[in-house]
């Protein structure tokens, strides 16, 4: 289902076989996210980011964002929480998958794209599968 609804940006994740998060490498090597938009790309070079992390910390939104909000008119507290993609960067991200309970330091994480409400998707990472 979340593949087919629209993002909530541009630029956030590839669309190739399996979404990945898109990053830049600036000039000096360092992996930032999210890719910048206008002059701000300016030599920064796409970089499709790694799809599994870390957790490396975590709490829980409980209530509604100041605005400018924009997302679901009915507010449902949300796990956000940092992953850190090793040898990259560190990902501010929601958490889907999980209750706060679930979560633990240094779990491994993978990349989703989830619904953000009826006509968009946003990205996401929630505890790896274990295969």
């Amino acid at each position: 289902m979340s593949e087919t609804l629209a993002p909530i940006a541009e630029n956030l994740w590839t669309q190739e076989t399996e979404p990945t998060l898109l990053g830049g490498q600036l000039p000096d090597g360092k992996i930032i996210f999210p890719y910048p938009e206008g002059d701000a790309a300016e030599n920064v070079t796409p970089y499709a980011l790694s799809r599994k992390g870390t957790l490396w910390s975590w709490t829980r939104q409980d209530f509604k964002p100041k605005e400018p909000y924009t997302g679901p008119e009915v507010f449902e507290p949300y796990l956000i929480g940092y992953v850190e993609l090793p040898g990259e960067t560190i990902v501010e991200t929601r958490i889907v998958g999980a209750s706060l309970d679930d979560l633990k330091l240094g779990m491994s994480m993978e990349f989703v794209v989830t619904p953000f409400n009826d006509t968009q998707s946003t990205y996401a990472f929630r505890p790896e599968e274990s295969s």
